[in-house]
């Protein structure tokens, strides 16, 4: 279907995007270590069906099979990340120097095929040893990803233009240390903040560590949802508006602002973790911001014995995927737009570093798989990514999650957001109905 004119730049970007436990596999070869992640996928009930990612896409092996499938589907750019516990196993000492050799054949690999590599450095993958010295809660692991940072940068760097410090520090907080749906298990709720801050002190040290390698294009990747108020009434608005601080104010203000916004409705006057130096650190100049977009959150004001100021409520009446997320591209939009208007100069140019959606479509009869949902949907965002342009956005790429099926953290396989089918049996790669729409749109795309 041919693709309307619109105002993207000539060199815009299409890309998908991955990581390394989801997909690599290969869990105790090459001298790789032990992560979070194994440790959590390890404990008897904290993954759906107990699965785990000791194989998940077989990436590791199987690398040259899937750039074939991405210089096939037509990409500019292909974000994946590097395993840290692969590079630096125990967090701390020697680079394992047999891991750094996987990532430099993807690599070279990459851009044999003419797709340039975006390595992210951070995608929750924390190594085993860290969390046993306070993981994220210690002042001392930004240091340790600055150092990781400058040993993936000096064997990566010559051919590895575009970095990614963190992916949604959010999440990784709030999943992870706050709630403990995802690992490292913690269950601190408002008591996890210092993750935040050490997260972006890392971010801050590793932007400074990846510059001093000639490192020329530095981006954060934040997740970004639109906190839409369950009702107008002043509870409810102000909710909505505690909410958007937590999840976006809180991860962006500090690295393009210099400063943390008001967190006194959290009942915080002052963050003591915050340290001299701090926050000079962090907002380093940056070449992008990465804009995951999944939904909105629709919010509302808490009862009065909740330990949080607000509760996510259902939309109401809107299509769902199969992780039961509701499908709004106008949400993407608003996204793009708000930081837009709200950072002003300060805000760099975006990518959607993320987007996507979970619909599990089995082979027809033929072979194919005619994931028509997951067509619409992307059409759909797509077409509100162009919106967000139109309205004085300056997005330079959009990059579909995901190039394949994969381990989905706490859900196992049971959330299918490929472009790829993978059979968890064979390892055998088919790729979507999908996967051939977003191939020519990106030819129609490129069209005058």
């Amino acid at each position: 279907m041919p693709v309307a004119a619109t105002p993207r730049l000539p060199d815009f970007a299409w890309g998908v995007a991955t990581s390394a436990f989801q997909i690599e596999g290969a869990t105790v070869e090459d001298g790789r270590g032990p992560s979070v992640w194994d440790t959590y996928t390890g404990t008897p009930g904290k993954i759906r069906d107990g699965h785990t990612a000791a194989t998940a896409c077989d990436h590791y092996h199987r690398y040259s099979e899937d750039i074939a499938l991405m210089r096939d589907l037509g990409i500019d750019v292909y974000r994946f990340s590097i395993g840290w516990p692969r590079v630096r196993p125990g967090g701390t000492g020697p680079a394992n120097g047999a891991g750094l050799d996987f990532y430099e054949r993807l690599v070279d690999g990459l851009l044999d095929a003419g797709i340039t590599p975006m390595a992210t450095l951070y995608h929750w993958d924390l190594p085993q040893p860290l969390e046993d010295a306070g993981g994220w809660l210690d002042r001392d692991t930004p240091h340790r990803l600055a150092e990781y940072a400058a040993i993936c940068a000096e064997r990566l760097g010559d051919r590895v233009r575009h970095w990614i410090t963190l992916n949604e520090p959010f999440e990784h907080m709030a999943l992870g240390y706050a709630l403990g749906q995802h690992a490292p298990g913690h269950t601190l709720l408002l008591d996890a903040l210092p993750v935040a801050h050490h997260q972006l002190l890392g971010h801050g040290l590793a932007t400074s560590a990846l510059r001093a390698a000639g490192a020329p294009h530095v981006m954060l990747t934040n997740s970004y949802t639109p906190a839409v108020p369950f009702t107008g009434n002043e509870n409810d608005l102000t909710a909505a508006e505690v909410y958007d601080v937590l999840h976006r104010r809180l991860f962006t203000d500090p690295v393009l602002l210099g400063r943390y916004p008001d967190l006194s409705a959290l009942g915080l006057e002052s963050l003591p973790f915050v340290k001299d130096g701090d926050l000079e650190a962090i907002a380093q100049p940056l070449d992008g911001l990465g804009v995951n977009y999944y939904n909105p959150t629709r919010v509302a004001a808490a009862p009065s014995e909740s330990p949080l100021p607000f509760e996510i409520v259902e939309f109401d009446h809107v299509k769902t995927t199969d992780f039961d997320w509701p499908v709004i591209p106008s949400g993407l939009t608003q996204t793009l737009v708000e930081l837009t208007e709200d950072y002003g100069t300060a805000l760099p140019p975006l990518w959607v570093t993320e987007n996507g959606c979970s619909y599990s479509v089995e082979p027809a009869a033929d072979g194919s798989i005619p994931d028509q949902d997951r067509i619409d949907y992307l059409a759909a965002h797509v077409k509100a990514v162009d919106n967000a342009i139109a309205q004085g956005a300056d997005v330079r790429g959009y990059l579909v999650w995901s190039l394949l099926d994969n381990f989905e953290w706490a859900e196992g396989y049971h959330q299918c957001f490929g472009l790829v089918h993978v059979d968890s049996e064979t390892q055998d790669r088919t790729p979507k109905a999908s996967f051939d729409w977003y191939r020519e749109h990106i030819v129609q795309s490129r069209r005058p």
